[in-house]
């Protein structure tokens, strides 16, 4: 196989076209080259990848797995390639037509994710948008410019190459079922610490064991989690339904009647509030279109209120 550094990248957009169109023919058309081209950039093609790379048909020609392969690849490459284009030539934001993928923490995008579409929608009316759970994949995919923009919990440590800034602050209470039996009257770690927990799942980060039941065993008790879920629905229905309660914030009770906040036994003040950080490369941080993103997030929780803790 040829040296893949010598390869003209033109020949990848035909090789995508073809795969795409099955003919040689309309791959030409598709391009706006002539024929002649085409041929000619097959003979490369096959040069570089081996003779198998088409397999010729009545009608058209056949893609091996091999060039379906290498046009998925070609998509990946020329995708950050051109949002840089996009980001420096004459940026528009009400004229972007280009995909903008935001990767949030999971509680983020159930808590907050509306509202966060509807301001990106209003800066960049054109685009296209992905809003994504943060997985273990996450990571990788911000460092190989495949996301543009990261909603975090503060304390989750993310590497040099990305900028992180914290957009606000969420303060934390007990959440239950209004009227609870037990915490309308008290909330002190004896009265309570026998009480059914439930917790949100956020993969990467609490999916084994939350810091609340580490703080449990420091106390000498064990927490009794009977409820573990990736949903805020499930996880209030579950609260309305039982005695169960939450470590959670008082966004969990907006518009929600039978949900109250309680207040925290004795807990340490960390574990009180937590940051909302957003991010992106830092090799990102010159471009209009993160810098957008990133203005956009930061009067977003500029402008949004948390409930009073009642």
């Amino acid at each position: 196989m040829k040296e893949l550094q010598d390869l003209d990248l033109n020949l990848l957009k035909l090789l995508k076209a073809v795969v795409e169109t099955r003919n040689t023919h309309a791959a030409a058309d598709k391009l706006g080259i002539s024929q002649t081209s085409v041929s000619r950039g097959m003979a490369k093609l096959r040069e570089t990848f081996g003779d198998q790379l088409f397999l010729r048909k009545a009608h058209g020609v056949e893609p091996s797995e091999l060039a379906e392969k290498l046009a998925e690849a070609a998509d990946e490459m020329y995708s950050p390639l051109l949002k840089v284009v996009e980001s420096y030539h004459n940026f528009d934001p009400k004229m972007f037509t280009g995909e903008v993928t935001i990767a949030m923490n999971i509680f983020l995008i159930e808590q907050y994710g509306e509202g966060i579409f509807k301001v990106l929608h209003e800066a960049l009316p054109q685009a296209n948008f992905k809003l994504v759970y943060w997985q273990d994949k996450s990571l990788a995919e911000v460092l190989n410019g495949q996301v543009d923009y990261l909603l975090q919990l503060s304390g989750i440590p993310l590497p040099q190459d990305i900028y992180q800034h914290k957009l606000t602050e969420v303060k934390l209470s007990l959440i239950a079922r209004k009227e609870h039996p037990v915490l309308s009257r008290s909330s002190e770690w004896e009265d309570i610490h026998h009480l059914p927990i439930t917790r949100i799942l956020i993969d990467g980060i609490n999916t084994k064991r939350a810091p609340i039941e580490d703080l449990y065993i420091s106390k000498g008790y064990t927490a009794n989690v009977v409820l573990a879920t990736h949903s805020l629905t499930v996880l209030r229905s579950k609260l309305k339904n039982s005695d169960a309660f939450s470590f959670g914030s008082s966004y969990m009770t907006e518009n929600d009647p039978e949900l109250s906040c309680y207040p925290f036994p004795n807990l340490p003040k960390e574990m009180r509030q937590i940051g909302v950080e957003g991010g992106y490369l830092q090799s990102k941080r010159g471009f209009p279109l993160h810098q957008l993103l990133h203005q956009t997030m930061q009067n977003y929780f500029d402008s949004v209120v948390q409930p009073d803790l009642r």
